[in-house]
């Protein structure tokens, strides 16, 4: 029986929001040289698939984080699936910014977190865990306390993996790196070469060049 990292890895690779161009590699934010690409954010074009992903996100919550009063997203990305998510579950929904608004209530936090309530984060992607744990932080400044945090992919980054330990945060994911290129590999999108360099350039994404 397929797992749920597997079913969707290859939902994700259908709609082609995963890109493998190991010989023409992504230029990320951050400057870092890339042949893997992922935008989660195509889920949402796809009725069956953005339920799909509500669905099992929302399941993810109850069972490992039971006791959540409130749902928060991470802007942009992940604020549709986190309010659908909050919807499925009739909880208090809020999204985090990556820097407070500029003008009027000048807020990080838009929407109401009473203090002591238990928060869980949706996020839609993992790299190093920066702008996840940014968000995270300003909860809890808030007084809340951040039970974890569930994302729909995550590359598995071992900088991100100790940032999550560091910080004190359970992260669950409905797929990952390794599901991903399993099942493009299986489907015929990549090669075992290609799965070499990709594997390469995991364990030093940030001065990886081919």
């Amino acid at each position: 029986m397929k797992t749920l990292e597997k079913i969707f890895a290859a939902k994700l690779l259908h709609i082609k929001a995963i890109k493998l161009q190991p010989s023409n590699p992504f230029t990320w934010a951050s400057g870092w040289h890339s042949p893997f690409y992922c935008d989660n954010r195509k889920t949402l074009s796809y009725p069956d698939l953005r339920s799909f992903v509500k669905l099992e996100t929302a399941r993810i919550v109850l069972e490992r984080f039971p006791e959540v009063d409130a749902i928060a997203g991470v802007a942009t990305g992940a604020i549709p699936q986190g309010a659908l998510v909050a919807d499925v579950l009739g909880k208090p929904f809020v999204y985090v910014r990556s820097k407070p608004k500029d003008h009027g209530l000048e807020n990080l936090i838009e929407g109401e977190l009473k203090p002591g309530m238990k928060v869980v984060v949706i996020e839609d992607l993992i790299s190093t865990g920066g702008s996840s744990l940014k968000a995270v932080e300003a909860i809890r400044n808030n007084g809340c306390d951040v039970i974890g945090m569930v994302a729909a992919y995550t590359y598995g980054f071992a900088e991100a993996e100790q940032a999550f330990r560091k910080a004190g945060v359970t992260l669950v994911t409905l797929t990952n790196y390794e599901a991903v290129v399993a099942e493009a590999l299986h489907i015929g999108y990549i090669t075992e070469d290609d799965v070499e360099l990709l594997n390469e350039w995991r364990k030093d994404p940030a001065n990886w060049k081919k």
